[in-house]
């Protein structure tokens, strides 16, 4: 049978689908307290010049922020009274996460890259190798060297991936700094260079 929409139906829809796209769209939650979310009985007040205004019954302190048409914004919870300041919060938050984008945007990311080589290396091989090592260095990049070693390698192989290494650090000596000396990790001799600060 055949039941012929009303308008409340549709109005029951709309708020349907309203609820499930919320669902879906994470919230993210600033946890500053601001104005009617501020619940202690007293605050400290400075004005949004920098104006020590004391402390305040946090109504009155609202009420002043309200009347100069700022926002009341707790910015120490943890002092006592708690510390409020009038603003604009809405421009501070772009303030602040624009000075967030900036410092991401700056933030130099180090990386660490990695050279293997072999303890019985041949010189064309060990040549590209350095470069490779040199290239990275020079880029900023710290630098892992390995030394791979056989199963139940002896002394001798042991002594040759050493010296291998110590080949490899002082062709990098220019642009690199040895930061950890040679370690056996399992099957590995390892060494960490960082570049030469300028």
């Amino acid at each position: 049978m055949w039941v012929p929409y009303t308008a409340s139906t549709f109005y029951l829809l709309e708020v349907l689908f309203i609820i499930y796209t919320n669902m879906q769209r994470p919230v993210k939650k600033d946890d500053t307290p601001i104005n009617e979310d501020i619940h202690t009985k007293e605050v400290l007040l400075i004005g949004n010049d920098g104006t020590p205004f004391g402390v305040k019954p946090t109504r009155e302190a609202l009420a002043i922020a309200n009347q100069d048409g700022y926002d009341l914004v707790m910015v120490a919870p943890n002092a006592k009274p708690p510390v409020c300041k009038m603003m604009d919060y809405r421009k501070y938050r772009y303030e602040q996460q624009r000075k967030a984008r900036e410092a991401r945007k700056n933030q130099n990311i180090v990386d660490i890259k990695e050279v293997r080589l072999t303890a019985v290396i041949d010189t064309h091989d060990f040549e590209t190798k350095l470069r490779n090592g040199v290239k990275f260095l020079q880029k900023g990049d710290k630098l892992k060297v390995a030394v791979w070693l056989p199963y139940r390698a002896g002394n001798l192989l042991i002594q040759q991936g050493k010296e291998v290494l110590v080949r490899f650090r002082l062709g990098c000596e220019e642009v690199g700094t040895l930061e950890k000396d040679i370690a056996r990790e399992g099957r590995y001799l390892t060494m960490f260079m960082t570049p030469k600060k300028k």
